[in-house]
Order: structure tokens, then sequence, then C-alpha cells
């Protein structure tokens, strides 16, 4: 068994690490206060390759693997949730379904600008009724000559409602399959289009800087052409893109972990009380201790599901599990991380105190830490 990294792994670590201490630390807690999306530090990211990382060069994209992709959502997340999600949903929920779906007119269309970093694109399927049930969406579309007629909404979508959108992938009821279950088809939706509106979420407890839109559909036509692959494999479309998804939760679970980590042992280390740092009481060592053992066994876990997924192998158990275990470490790690900080870790000053508002949307999207849960449990037979 080989744990080494290779030498492109290693790098992409390096510069992106680099990149988010010098131009992400420094405005991380001013957006996060603001609820500022920054298109700015968006395209940053793009001019370092951050978008599109595992699309082949002939779309504009890097050609990397996807372990390479998410070292790179790692070392974002480990020093802000709200990039780390607008990369994340930009890879894997934006350009993977065109990517891996999209008819080559489609692909040329939207991909290069996309992978450049110059746009965003959002992934169309939670409504107000249909968060875990993915089933149960209201949206519709029904065929009108040459066209489909979109109604309904959307609500929670990542990178939808920004000057940088250029469109959203959109799950709508088609129709009824043969034994009654509904026929899902994906349409790709853009800005411009009658009927069609998008407004940002304000009042976010996390990723305040990230860019999260509510959608709503009245009578929007959408041509033949702009449906995503196929009439009615929607469904199955969703289902694959969030099991790539959950492995991009899961890397911001990692890499938000390991940034409250670090946090708390630096601050362990110069915090003072009965005249020695505390880092030296057995209370808070133990606690470093156990977070250090956990961040190891979270990393092996999802680098494994990675290189299931690298070498064709099937992921579903493995990144089921790594998104639970991921999302839900980072939620112990960073209280952790607080109650070291005392009431210094209760203030926006100290930045932990944003780690731990940013966990907590780990363990709800792309699936809950309970549907994950289910997925896991029929994986082994349950």
């Amino acid at each position: 068994m080989d744990f080494d990294l290779t030498r492109e792994q290693e790098m992409i670590r390096r510069e992106v690490r680099s990149f988010a201490e010098k131009e992400i630390a420094p405005v991380a807690a001013d957006l996060d206060e603001g609820e500022q999306f920054s298109s700015e530090l968006t395209r940053k990211m793009g001019e370092i390759g951050l978008f599109g990382m595992v699309v082949p060069e002939g779309y504009e994209g890097q050609g990397l693997d996807y372990l390479s992709y998410i070292i790179a959502v790692e070392e974002i997340a480990r020093v802000d949730g709200s990039q780390a999600a607008t990369i994340a949903a930009a890879n894997s929920l934006g350009i993977g379904p065109l990517y891996y779906f999209g008819t080559e007119e489609q692909k040329h269309r939207f991909l290069p600008p996309l992978c450049r970093g110059e746009a965003l694109w959002g992934f169309g399927l939670t409504e107000p009724t249909a968060g875990s049930d993915a089933g149960g969406s209201k949206t519709t579309a029904v065929p009108d000559g040459a066209d489909w007629v979109l109604n309904g909404s959307k609500i929670f979508i990542t990178n939808a409602a920004c000057d940088m959108t250029l469109g959203v992938t959109v799950q709508a009821v088609t129709g009824t399959r043969p034994g009654g279950k509904p026929e899902y088809t994906c349409f790709l939706v853009e800005p411009g289009m009658r009927g069609f509106k998008a407004v940002a979420m304000k009042g976010k407890m996390m990723w305040r800087a990230s860019n999260t839109a509510e959608l709503y559909f009245d009578d929007v036509r959408i041509p033949q052409a702009n449906i995503l692959g196929r009439r009615g494999d929607g469904f199955h479309q969703m289902l694959q893109t969030l099991d790539g998804g959950r492995l991009s939760i899961a890397a911001m679970g990692l890499g938000g972990a390991i940034g409250a980590y670090e946090l708390a042992i630096k601050y362990a280390r110069t915090r003072e009380q009965f005249g020695q740092p505390i880092s030296k009481f057995q209370a808070v060592a133990f606690k470093l201790a156990d977070c250090a053992t956990e961040i190891e066994c979270a990393r092996n876990l999802l680098y494994k599901a990675c290189w299931l997924r690298d070498h064709d192998r099937p992921f579903g158990k493995e990144g089921a599990m790594a998104k639970l275990y991921c999302s839900e470490l980072m939620g112990r790690v960073a209280d952790h991380a607080v109650q070291i900080h005392g009431g210094y870790g209760l203030m926006k000053d100290y930045h932990v105190e944003r780690f731990y508002r940013d966990h907590k949307l780990l363990e709800i999207g792309e699936g809950t830490s309970e549907v994950q849960r289910i997925v896991i449990s029929r994986h082994i037979g349950c």
C-alpha cells in the first residue's frame, strides 16, 4: 500500500495552501461579516486553476485526478468554508453534470468559461418541500411545441444568483413512468430567460460569503437543446452528481477540522493559566490528541474513496462514509477548539467561531447525516 501523494499532488497542496493564506485569510472575516460574495476572489481562484480540475483540457479544464481536486478543496476549507463552498459547488455540482451528461454542443458552449473561473453554474435540486426526499420535487416541465414550459421553485442553491452565474441545472417532473413513478428530466436554465428569477439569500448562519439562491420559474420556456442529456435521465443524473459531491463535502469537513485544530493548538501553546501554557494540562492536551487522531482517520477514509473513484471502482459506500465522518468530525473538532479558546472562542475577533458556525451545513447539505446512514446501511445489506 502506497500512502504517498504524487509530486503533482504535493505541489497542488503547497500552491493552494499558499494562495489561501495570502489571498483568502486576510479578507475571510470581513466577507463573512458583510455576507459578501467576492467575484474578484472567485476569479483569482480561477486564475490558479481551481475550476474544472477534473475536466479534460479539450474543454479548457485542468485534466487532473479526483484526489488532486479534493486536496484543493481541503486546503481552501482549512482557511475559509465560504470560498471552499464556492469551489466545491462549482466543480462537483455545477461543472460535473454538464461534463458527465451534457451533449458535445452543451459542453463546448458552457464548460470553457466555467473551467476558466470566469463564470459559475448552479445545481437546482432542493425545493421548499423536497430536501432529503429528492424524489418529492414539485417543479414541473411540460412540452409546448418545440419548447418546454417550466414552473416551480428551488431553494438553497449555491452559485446561482450572482454576477458570475451563467446558468443552473434544474430537475423537473416531466411525466410518469410505467408503474406510476414520476419521470424526471434536467434542464439548463440561463439568466435572461423570461419568467426565471434568482434571488440571493441573506441571513445565513454559515458560509455567509458564498452565494446562495432561491430560484423561481414562472412559465419559463426552455428550448429542446437545453435538456441535459436525454429526457427521463434527470433522477439518475442527480444521484450520480451527489455521489461525487459527497466527496467534496467530506473534503470541506476534513479541511475545516484541520483549520480549527490548528487554531486550537496555536492558542493552547500561547495561552497561559496557573503559570504554564494550557496545552500542558491533560484536559486540553487530550482534546488535541483526539482531534489529531480523528483527522488522520478522516484523511485516510476520504483519500481511499477518491482512490476508488480515480480507479473506476465503486465508491458509493466509501463516499457516504467519508461524507458522514468528515462532516461530523469538523463539528467535534470545532467544538473542542472553541472550548479551548474559552470566552475568546465566542468572539468574532477569533476565527474559530466561524469554523464552529460553518461546520453545521456539512451535516445537512448534499444528503444529511441521517441520509448518509441510510445509504451506508443499504450498502452493508440492512
